[in-house]
């Protein structure tokens, strides 16, 4: 029989630690344990959190299978009913939200990682390819961030009208494209580095100029353009 919150010495218990000490100082079952709130007769909520984090196939030790996991999933696990599993779910998408910037508008971006660092967190766990398209000013600051497709786990038919249209009705001097790659490897494929190759071409008679094309894996990416064509790193 697993011991229970009570029987821990009150700094060792969940609550009252997070109180003395911060939240920085619980471990992740320690923070799940707060949000589960009560355990079993058998057993407490941190063994309840433990065998919510032991569900974690990946090789990666950390939470991003929380995001992914379904609420049928969480209710397997004895000590979480329905009430709980929404609670877990809300929270996991409130984290997701508050890692998204509220208003990309005016944003300027000097490099890659400036654009990685507002769709990574939203992009890299998608289990389908999808391709947004980012449209600049002559300052590159961003105007607008649009999704331009959708595909399969492995590919995503891009459409030179669904890419362009947009910025040629704006009159946008730039854009960058962004698809993600669900496999985790942000490797350009053959046929990535051909359609950049064809959007910028035809972006050109346009007179707007495709600055970057980027592709997100899980937590890396590649920039076709500045690493692969060009290999200079800026925009």
């Amino acid at each position: 029989m697993s011991i229970k919150i009570k029987q821990l010495p009150e700094t060792e218990r969940p609550y009252e630690k997070m109180e003395l000490y911060g939240e920085k100082a619980l471990s992740n079952a320690e923070l799940l344990a707060i949000i589960i709130k009560t355990g079993t007769k058998e057993e407490s909520s941190i063994v309840v959190a433990q065998k919510l984090l032991s569900m974690n196939t990946s090789t990666a030790n950390n939470l991003d299978f929380l995001k992914e996991i379904t609420l049928s999933e969480l209710m397997r696990i004895k000590g979480i009913g329905k009430v709980k599993a929404l609670q877990l779910k809300a929270v996991c998408e409130l984290a997701k939200r508050m890692s998204t910037p509220l208003n990309y508008q005016k944003v300027k971006i000097k490099k890659p990682e400036d654009i990685v660092t507002l769709l990574m967190e939203e992009m890299r766990l998608e289990k389908q390819e999808i391709v947004k398209l980012v449209i600049l000013n002559n300052k590159n600051q961003i105007i607008k961030i649009k999704k331009v497709a959708q595909g399969g786990i492995n590919s995503v038919n891009m459409s030179y009208k669904d890419i362009l249209a947009e910025p040629i009705k704006v009159q946008a001097p730039k854009i960058i494209l962004v698809h993600n790659h669900p496999s985790g490897d942000s490797t350009p494929s053959r046929a990535d580095i051909e359609i950049t190759k064809r959007i910028f071409e035809i972006a050109q008679l346009f007179n707007i100029e495709l600055l970057d094309h980027i592709v997100i894996g899980n937590g890396n990416f590649t920039s076709i353009i500045s690493k692969i064509l060009t290999k200079d790193g800026e925009i």
